[in-house]
Formats: C-alpha cells, sequence, structure tokens
C-alpha cells in the first residue's frame, strides 16, 4: 500500500503542479499586458512593475489552485482508468478507499496551504499592490527633474527646465514657471536644487540668484523681484485609486462585521479552501471512464463542474454585496450542494464494499 500511495501521490501531485503552473503563466501573461499599459499611462518605474506583477501572481493563486486540483485528479485517473490501472488494481483486491486515501491526503495538504495564502498573504499582497500603485503614480506626477528637457507636472500647473546639472544633482540655468488660481509666477536662476519632503507629496524647489516676475490674469501690472535664495513649494495631489478595497482588511476584521459587503468578501475568501476540498470529493468519481473511453473524456464534464460552481460562487457574492442575499445563507448552501453532488457521486460509482477496501 505504500508503494501504491507513493505512486498516486505522484500521478496527481504531478498533473496538478503542470496544470496549476499552465493557468499560472496564462494568467500571468494577461496581467502583465494589463500592468505595463498602466505603467506607461502613468509612468510607473521598473521596480514597480516587477513588484507588482509578483503581487498579482500571489492574488491569482487563491483562483488557480481549486481548478488545478480538480484537472489535475481528472487527467492523472484518467490515465490510470485508460490503462487498465484500476481495473489491474480492483482485481488484486484493492477497493476504492485506499485508492482515494492518498490523494484527499494531498487535497488536504493542498487546501491548508491555500487557506493561509487566501486568509492571510492574499489580502497583505493586495495592499501592498495599491500602495505600490499610489507610490508609483506620485512619483511620476512630478516626474526626475534632467536637464535638457522641460518638464510639466502637477497637473500642467508647474514647467521646469534646466540647462545643466553638476555631479552634485545642483541645476543650472534654470526656468521654472508656476500657476495658481489668481497668479503666474515665473522665475529666472542661476542655480537649483530639489528638495522633497511630507512623504513625497511636498516638493520644493530652491533657487538662487535669480529674478522672479509675479502675474495676475487680467491685471496690466507686472511685480520684478530679484532674490538671492527663493523656494517654490509645489504640492501633489493625492494620487489614491478610490477609497480603501475591501480585499486589503485584514479576515478577522471582516468575520466581526455585520455588513453584508464585509460577509461576502470574508466567505468568499473561506470559499477559495473549501471549494479545492469539495472538487477533490467530486473528481475523484467524476474520473471513472467507461471502457474504450478516452483518457481525456471528462475533462469536458470538469470544466462543466467548475464553471458551475465557481459562477454560483459569483452570483451570491454579488447578491450578498447588494444586500439580495442573507449573510446567514450566503455561499454556504453552495458548498453543501457540492458535498451533495460529490456523495451522490461517490455511492453511486463505489458501493460500501468497495469502499472499505476489498471485493465481497
Amino acid at each position: 500500500m505504500r508503494t501504491l500511495n507513493r505512486y498516486l501521490l505522484r500521478e496527481v501531485g504531478t498533473a496538478w503542479a503542470a496544470v496549476t503552473a499552465v493557468l499560472l503563466v496564462i494568467l500571468v501573461a494577461n496581467q502583465l499586458a494589463q500592468v505595463l499599459g498602466t505603467a506607461a499611462a502613468y509612468g510607473y518605474p521598473r521596480a514597480a512593475v516587477m513588484g507588482l506583477i509578483w503581487l498579482t501572481t500571489i492574488q491569482n493563486l487563491t483562483v488557480l489552485v481549486p481548478v488545478g486540483l480538480l484537472f489535475g485528479i481528472v487527467l492523472a485517473l484518467g490515465r490510470l482508468y485508460h490503462e487498465s490501472e484500476v481495473a489491474a488494481l480492483r482485481a488484486c483486491g484493492v477497493g476504492l478507499g485506499p485508492l482515494y486515501r492518498p490523494i484527499f491526503a494531498l487535497a488536504t495538504v493542498v487546501t491548508a496551504a491555500l487557506a493561509w495564502l487566501c486568509l492571510n498573504l492574499a489580502p497583505h499582497a493586495f495592499a501592498r499592490a495599491q500602495e505600490i500603485r499610489r507610490e508609483a503614480v506620485r512619483v511620476a506626477q512630478f516626474g526626475t527633474l534632467e536637464p535638457g528637457r522641460f518638464h510639466t507636472f502637477a497637473g500642467g500647473a508647474a514647467v521646469f527646465y534646466a540647462e545643466s546639472a553638476s555631479p552634485d544633482g545642483v541645476l543650472h540655468h534654470v526656468f521654472v514657471e508656476h500657476r495658481t488660481d489668481q497668479q503666474l509666477e515665473v522665475a529666472l536662476a542661476d542655480r537649483a536644487q530639489h528638495v522633497v519632503s511630507d512623504g513625497g507629496m511636498l516638493h520644493t524647489i530652491l533657487l538662487f540668484d535669480g529674478e522672479r516676475y509675479e502675474l495676475t490674469p487680467g491685471n496690466a501690472e507686472l511685480r520684478r523681484v530679484r532674490f538671492v535664495e527663493h523656494g517654490i513649494p509645489i504640492r501633489l495631489g493625492d494620487p489614491a485609486f478610490g477609497p480603501t478595497r475591501i480585499e486589503t482588511l485584514p479576515t478577522l476584521q471582516l468575520a466581526a462585521s455585520r455588513v453584508g459587503r464585509d460577509q461576502a468578501e470574508f466567505q468568499w475568501r473561506v470559499s477559495m479552501p473549501l471549494m479545492a476540498l469539495l472538487l477533490t470529493l467530486i473528481a475523484v468519481p467524476l474520473s471513472e471512464l467507461r471502457p474504450r473511453q478516452g483518457r481525456y473524456a471528462r475533462v469536458g464534464a470538469a470544466i462543466l463542474v467548475y464553471f458551475i460552481y465557481a459562477n454560483l460562487l459569483a452570483a451570491a457574492r454579488s447578491w450578498m454585496d447588494k444586500g439580495q442575499l442573507s449573510p446567514v445563507i450566503g455561499m454556504w448552501w453552495i458548498h453543501l450542494l457540492a458535498l451533495a453532488t460529490a456523495l451522490v457521486l461517490i455511492f453511486r460509482q463505489s458501493p460500501p464494499a468497495w469502499w472499505r477496501g476489498g471485493a465481497r
């Protein structure tokens, strides 16, 4: 039995890892295109792009692990049925219970890891991704003050130009135009320095040895001021992408809430590990092939099962968000329906005698 257990674990584990890796590559490639598009639009730095791709991969795993487990079991057992290895085991007196036991052990380990991923790691990854996006946009709003080119920042309210720069970061022969609601300020200076404060929200351009011209729209008067040192503060707007996303909230906080939207997110996180375990129960009897059926004959049925299961969960989540479904009912009825389906398939396929381990 130890040899059989190792053999089944190797077959199912290899198939699950391969399916999950392929699906992950597809989703990451799709997400990469979205991240690069957003990075080009907002001017994200390279480090932010790589961080977003990694964090997005962690978020995708919460969805991919259950479906990868389902298809891994169906493909692995489909091969064993197709090559009559299961029939040989039955002829040797090995029932379906010993056959399925190592698969359930693997599913239990995967479910435990997935629970930690969904309940703990994924919310932190989502929060960190949101933080990286905000910081990248904040940096891109001002940009890097490179000499020899005009820079527009603060939503077009300021224009900066420097002819050259020294190795210590001092800019030379500087032009700055800064517009406010009631005034236009143009400054020319021999030297300038760029100072960042207030967590990157306040940028100050320190000008040395120059002149400042102040104009008021609708007024013909011009004010000219010579200065030795002059600072132009520019405060950036908040680049936040809306309010704090519910996906970033801790799981314990969601569990203690009585708000339907919070409960929908909490039950969704819990549903992923439950889904992985219940899909395993369904996949084992679903993989049985009739004589002369191809090894991939049950893949279509597996796709249909996952499609129905996942869409019911998504629909229940939407109903809870809108207050149309009580959190007491929530998504639990869908898992009970999946459990009932698994039990029907198991006992329809294998009589109790086979399940106990031997023919009677």
